[in-house]
């Protein structure tokens, strides 16, 4: 059966063929250019992602997808790296069919050692030295060698280069502890929050939960109510950094709607909703204390 992988830098994932909006065109293309979509986006354009449910999750350069049909243009998939109770294979979706490729043979990133971007985002020159892609942080590529401060990978459709400053080279992110995964997040200060964002060009709530913990060898559930009832359950009164927070409608009572990382000293490191920016704020006479409903940790404890 034919494995079929993202290959563009950040592959937004619709709710269906026809979500994308006549504004979207540079969200659905190959080449992509989501940074000027994301520049042409006005507020209530970015809010419609959400209250309009076009989108649903984002999934990056070389992640492998399932396609369950095709319908002209369109993938409808599944996203296995991507847990979710909506479905147990995978997060569903649709995804443009020009920004998937059918991997070459022998793809694979699993039981290989692998080079994983952790910086915010890294050059990555293809082998024709005659076209790059700025890739996103978390990008995760089989490793095929290293010379000269040069990393080479395989890619999607070929062979390519990073410089090693900018990767780690492991089977796998190192297991972190709490204060590695405040430490992660708090890289991402001030970048602008993205429904359904995934990538280091905008993250949404639960979507930046779930890399920074991804981030540090915890890989997790995708949103934030799924979140909420898996790891280990944390009294309220026993938080540590790096832990999750929970917050519901009608003073916690209600529908889960939001996830951060707590930051310690009573403080939130979060992406809070569209129109704001990665933030640190401190939870005490907010919004979020009336709201915060549970706790969850993902973590243990290391030498990190």
């Amino acid at each position: 059966m034919a494995k079929w992988v993202v290959n563009v830098p950040v592959a937004t994932v619709w709710t269906s063929f026809d979500s994308p909006r006549e504004l979207d065109k540079e969200a659905v293309s190959n080449p992509l250019s989501i940074e000027s979509w994301l520049k042409g986006l006005t507020y209530e354009t970015r809010l419609e992602l959400c209250n309009e449910n076009l989108v649903q999750t984002q999934v990056l350069y070389g992640e492998e997808v399932i396609v369950l049909e095709e319908k002209g243009e369109w993938v409808h998939c599944l996203i296995p790296s991507q847990f979710t109770s909506k479905d147990d294979r995978g997060y569903p979706g649709w995804v443009p069919k020009a920004q998937l490729v059918e991997a070459a043979d022998g793809w694979k990133l699993t039981d290989v050692p692998v080079v994983i971007v952790k910086s915010r985002k890294a050059k990555l020159l293809k082998e024709n030295h005659q076209s790059s892609l700025e890739i996103s942080y978390l990008t995760a590529l089989p490793f095929l060698s290293e010379q000269d401060g040069k990393v080479f990978v395989q890619t999607p459709d070929g062979t390519g280069v990073l410089d090693s400053e900018h990767v780690i080279v492991a089977d796998a992110p190192a297991k972190g502890n709490g204060q590695s995964i405040v430490a992660a997040g708090k890289q991402f200060l001030n970048l602008p929050y993205l429904w359904g964002g995934m990538s280091s060009y905008g993250y949404d709530c639960s979507g930046f939960s779930y890399s920074m913990c991804k981030a540090n060898g915890y890989v997790i559930p995708r949103d934030a109510h799924d979140q909420a009832v898996s790891g280990e359950k944390v009294e309220i009164a026993d938080i540590e950094p790096g832990d999750l927070l929970f917050f519901a409608y009608e003073e916690g009572k209600g529908r889960i709607h939001h996830v951060g990382i707590y930051y310690g000293d009573g403080k939130l490191l979060h992406s809070p909703n569209t129109g704001k920016t990665v933030e640190i704020i401190p939870l005490e006479g907010t919004i979020y204390e009336r709201e915060l409903c549970a706790a969850r940790r993902y973590w243990v404890e290391t030498e990190a």
